[in-house]
């Protein structure tokens, strides 16, 4: 239907030619109102088209596309069609928060951390399309310092929501960091050679190969700078993707039941970017091209669940962001709100972190990782 819609368009004489498979439509994707305003959008003039992804569920409250904008973002050839660690729209979210699954939980158990020290970092190419997500112009946007912050939620957000001080500090007792993954078989595109037994697409139970190993990396940062990690293996999604985050969940009050030090909740995911042929797309970081672009997903009371202290945890994201885009100011995409909670009704530290796509490497994530790591101790410890 998006293609009959853009011939259509095209027949009709809608000026949008070349323009469709240029720059100005990534912007657009990032909420320009139109296609001059995206040219200003994103800076750097070497972005493709086809690479940005467009943020489902905007909001009515929102600004609005031009026509010839929605036109344009709307026959783009690379749609993508993953949210990463919000997969599922927000209203089936929120039916997944509400109604816990009866069926049976079994799935492989926490593992306490390996004993072998963690390899070192080699890069290599895996042949994947890379890209720079570079926004520039805060049109679409809220900002604060350096960040960007897209509300894509039905709740309400002002620029004094983004102020102040976050709450969550951390205590004399450890631990004070918990690492999940709602979606632990999240992984990535691998050099040849180092490929992975599939469970699904771009998905492994080899936790050396999934998200979990990502998570190692974060633990061993944290605990080197002095901060106390447990970090919890289970694969959430398996064997049953979905009640995913009803499961995590169960994990998480647990162990804040038994260690009621932990003040930070870390949700370690991977995002998607990929064409209609379901051809994968990496996003890289200029200043570290070896690391993958991350993003910060914060839940928000917007789907009608009380989670009444979100923006402390967006406050949170933004601290730590600016941090991180001090040294490399390419390394975070823009934070993105969103409607479902994804379990962050927890802690005023709770973050969703979106380390790579699945067209990154997971030595490209892995290097990511550490410097998320090292940005997030300098922020809580500073």
């Amino acid at each position: 239907m998006k293609t009959r819609f853009f011939c259509r368009a095209l027949r009709g004489g809608a000026a949008l030619g070349l323009a469709i498979t240029t720059l100005w439509a990534v912007a657009v994707a990032a909420s320009a109102n139109s296609l001059d305003e995206a040219a200003r959008s994103f800076g750097g003039g070497a972005i493709p088209l086809a690479i940005v992804r467009f943020e489902r569920g905007v909001s009515g409250t929102e600004p609005k596309l031009s026509p010839g904008a929605e036109i344009a973002l709307r026959s783009m050839p690379l749609l993508l069609a993953a949210d990463g660690g919000a997969e599922q729209p927000d209203g089936e979210q929120a039916r997944e928060e509400q109604a816990p699954e009866t069926e049976d939980q079994s799935r492989p158990s926490a593992q306490s951390e390996p004993d072998a020290p963690m390899p070192e970092i080699s890069v290599r190419d895996n042949g994947v399309p890379a890209t720079t997500l570079r926004p520039s112009d805060p049109s679409g946007f809220l900002t604060t310092g350096r960040v960007y912050v897209h509300n894509t939620s039905a709740a309400p957000l002002a620029q004094s929501d983004l102020e102040g001080g976050f709450s969550a500090v951390l205590t004399e007792d450890a631990p004070q960091v918990l690492i999940v993954h709602t979606h632990g078989c999240e992984a990535y595109t691998m050099p040849v050679g180092e490929e992975y037994e599939a469970s699904d697409d771009h998905r492994t139970l080899d936790e050396t190969k999934n998200v979990v190993r990502v998570g190692d990396e974060i633990a061993r940062v944290l605990e080197d700078a002095g901060i106390g990690v447990l970090h919890d293996r289970t694969l959430h999604d398996y064997p049953s993707y979905s009640g995913a985050y009803n499961r995590s969940l169960e994990t998480v009050e647990r162990y804040r039941a038994e260690h009621p030090s932990i003040v930070y909740i870390f949700d370690v995911h991977r995002d998607a970017v990929a064409d209609a042929q379901g051809n994968q797309y990496k996003l890289l970081c200029a200043e570290e091209p070896n690391a993958a672009q991350l993003e910060f997903v914060i839940g928000s009371n917007g789907g009608g669940l009380s989670h009444d202290n979100w923006r402390d945890n967006l406050r949170l994201a933004c601290a730590v962001q600016e941090t991180l885009l001090t040294d490399y100011p390419t390394l975070m995409r823009p934070i993105i709100v969103r409607n479902s909670r994804y379990n962050q009704q927890v802690t005023t530290g709770s973050l969703l972190i979106e380390v790579g796509t699945a067209g990154n490497s997971l030595e490209e994530a892995l290097v990511a990782a550490r410097l998320f790591a090292e940005g997030f101790a300098k922020t809580v410890k500073g």
